[in-house]
């Protein structure tokens, strides 16, 4: 297993052009099962769980090619709908082949998912709504049973949560349903919306995305099509966090500024300059960093993918900043790492209050998960010395080849193997 070596205390800066995104290249490969014939995808990130998403293609009988940044999805070959569970296992996202593989196949078989242990997320509102456009579902053995009898039939869905993935599913199984379907109080994120302007490609009706209601009108049949994926703005939000955490001055290019608002809202009120113009980011961070308070929130509020950067840039900030989490109960496991290169957090439930220090210090920490690991990397590139975060397979999962990126940029970080 590999680890990050660092010598902290080095200021970043460059420029940069950020990787597509990951949340929104994984629906989209499950997507390219709703027909048959080859999709071309590009500007996708090389990252393992877009493997191990591949993979589970090819478990189905789909050719999926990739070269660079593309990836030709062939899917007229399909001739399983089970997907194996040493696969599944290792991600969540890969529960989103139940909605195309239902709509297509009328009938699926699905590995209960993994991922992150990051707190419950449980897949019953995937699970409702599949079930309110008439599927038959059971839960039994780890898997997730699905059938339809005949067609899908539209319907009114509300969702109680604004989930992502249960958005993607339900919207997938309705551009083959029979009617229109309505959802409710779906998710909003841009990744969401980039998933269904690849299905309009394809010939599916929605719309509506990125508002409070999706509508979707089945279609009898979708068609191949071609797509690049958004930027990756978790990623982009990071790249910022580790220049004012270094007190450095980061460019990024071909990015999307308005997916970022509320990330470039809060680091200038934490005394950082920031210029935004067209698809062009400019962050520089300031000599003071002033604290802040963060409250997490489905999009467009602040995203639960970027709290645990977020948390450790305030560790120091001059004054207490609070952290509040209320999408994943757990997504706190970064916090022990932190503590042990200095920090003062005290975590009462879901929230935490930083008390800033003047430095960090040089520690031996493991990566919890793929946000978190990343939160520890920004530590690292700020403390004084030698640090080494451990089990980098994680970050690896969230971000293309990090340590090059960051290298780019000036910092002193190297992979070896543990």
């Amino acid at each position: 297993m590999d680890k990050f070596i660092i010598k902290g205390g080095f200021p970043l800066k460059g420029k940069l052009r950020v990787n597509g995104a990951k949340n929104a290249t994984l629906p989209i490969l499950a997507a390219c099962l709703l027909t048959e014939g080859k999709s071309h995808l590009e500007n996708v990130p090389c990252l393992t769980d877009i493997v191990t998403m591949c993979r589970v293609l090819e478990e189905l009988g789909v050719k999926a090619e990739r070269e660079n940044k593309t990836v030709e999805v062939d899917s007229a070959s399909l001739a399983c709908w089970e997907t194996p569970y040493d696969l599944v296992k290792l991600m969540r996202a890969s529960i989103l082949v139940l909605g195309p593989l239902l709509a297509r196949c009328r009938r699926a078989r699905v590995s209960l998912p993994g991922g992150c242990n990051i707190g419950a997320r449980p897949v019953d509102l995937h699970l409702e709504g599949l079930r309110q456009l008439g599927a038959s579902i059971e839960v039994r053995n780890g898997y997730i049973e699905a059938r339809v009898k005949k067609n899908l039939q539209g319907a009114n869905v509300y969702l109680d949560v604004p989930s992502v993935g249960a958005t993607e599913n339900i919207m997938f199984a309705a551009t083959l349903a029979k009617g229109t379907t309505l959802i409710k109080n779906p998710s909003c994120d841009p990744e969401v919306i980039d998933v269904a302007n690849f299905l309009k490609k394809m010939g599916a009706h929605i719309e509506g995305e990125g508002t409070d209601m999706l509508r979707i009108d089945g279609v009898k049949e979708l068609f191949p099509a071609s797509h690049s994926v958004i930027p990756d703005r978790i990623e982009a939000g990071t790249l910022l966090m580790a220049a004012v955490i270094t007190k450095g001055e980061v460019i990024l290019e071909r990015i999307s500024p308005d997916y970022l608002r509320i990330i470039l809202d809060k680091l200038r009120q934490m005394g950082a300059e920031v210029d935004v113009d067209n698809y062009t980011v400019r962050v520089k961070g300031g000599d003071v960093l002033k604290p802040i308070g963060v409250k997490t929130l489905p999009y467009p509020g602040f995203s639960t993918d970027l709290q645990p950067q977020i948390t450790t840039v305030v560790c120091l900030a001059e004054g207490t900043s609070t952290i509040t989490e209320t999408i994943f109960e757990s997504r706190f496991t970064h916090i022990a790492g932190l503590k042990k290169m200095g920090a003062q957090i005290r975590r009462e439930k879901a929230k935490v209050e930083v008390n800033g220090v003047s430095s960090l210090r040089r520690a031996s920490v493991t990566a919890p998960d793929i946000r978190g690991g990343a939160a520890l990397v920004l530590a690292g590139l700020a403390a004084e010395g030698m640090s080494e975060v451990k089990e980098i397979n994680h970050v690896d999962r969230g971000y293309e080849k990090l340590e090059e990126k960051l290298s780019k940029l000036g910092a002193r970080i190297e992979r070896m193997r543990d």
